[in-house]
């Protein structure tokens, strides 16, 4: 899908509502603008907080496949009380 859109003072651009409604964005977000093989891309940028940063660390992310992975093939237990999971880890 392409629409043609007329650039105006300061080279601003509106993107128009029919594109926003298939890129959900809102007003204050950021995108990113590169330009690829002589034609200006924007892109949608997900900012992450800081002190977030660790969740989307790549060592992290495989863990959670792994955990996420074994809970579906069944490897995992549960536990009836704290003491109970205390005895089998350990305190």
């Amino acid at each position: 899908m392409s629409t043609t859109v007329k650039i105006r003072e300061k080279y601003q651009v509106t993107i128009p509502e029919d594109i926003r409604e298939k890129v959900p964005l809102r007003v204050g977000e950021r995108v990113e603008v590169t330009v690829r093989e002589g034609e200006i891309v924007i892109r949608p940028v997900v900012e992450v907080l800081r002190t977030q940063t660790w969740f989307w660390e790549k060592e992290w992310q495989q863990t959670v496949s792994k955990s996420i992975e074994d809970m579906k093939a069944g490897k995992f237990k549960v536990f009836k009380s704290v003491k109970e999971a205390k005895k089998q880890f350990g305190d």
